[in-house]
């Protein structure tokens, strides 16, 4: 049971995760992705004169099933499986977040930022609301989440996925490396 609990090599992991393609391809031409899944529960929860929501969702049901799994998958690993060591972090990175007051890494995520009174103040609403719209606009305007496009699209040799996984790349090490420092020290 402990080798589920440890992080799994790339050479495991990522072919585990690239095996989902063929596999959705032959089991019925289905494409791979998270972020239709909230279209799909907008659809059929919430029946509007919007002609975004006008289809038909129910040919698209087995994503639901998909997303509800690994919700599912996710909240098992974070009761019953969960690694009770300390997660490893480069030794460069607790120095840099050191300097924001991150000590804290037996989570996770580190309890200095992720925290409810934190995320209950105006500044964690506010980044909350801005950082929700983000990533709802981006999703999309690409037409697809970072999952859809960088596994899915990439895989079938997919420009525009080509295209969106550049600028999900480009967008995550500007975040990291300007906007984050930024806010951690706002």
């Amino acid at each position: 049971m402990t080798w589920l609990q440890q992080p799994w090599p790339w050479y495991i992991a990522g072919p585990l995760i690239g095996l989902t393609v063929p596999l959705l391809l032959i089991a019925g031409n289905k494409s791979f992705g998270i972020s239709s899944s909230l279209r799909h529960i907008c659809a059929a929860c919430f029946p509007a004169k919007i002609s975004f929501f006008k289809y038909d969702w129910k040919k698209e049901s087995w994503n639901l099933f998909f997303v509800a799994g690994v919700l599912l998958g996710g909240i098992i690993a974070g009761v019953w499986l969960r690694n009770p060591q300390p997660v490893q972090v480069n030794a460069a990175l607790v120095s840099e977040l050191s300097r924001y007051g991150i000590h804290d890494y037996t989570n996770l995520v580190p309890a200095e930022l992720f925290n409810w009174p934190a995320l209950l103040t105006a500044k964690g609403l506010a980044l909350m609301v801005a950082g929700g719209f983000l990533v709802g606009f981006g999703t999309r305007y690409a037409g697809g989440c970072t999952s859809g496009h960088a596994i899915m699209g990439l895989s079938t040799l997919q420009w525009p996925s080509l295209v969106a996984t550049c600028c999900f790349m480009a967008g995550g090490f500007i975040m990291a490396n300007l906007i984050l420092p930024f806010i951690l020290q706002w």
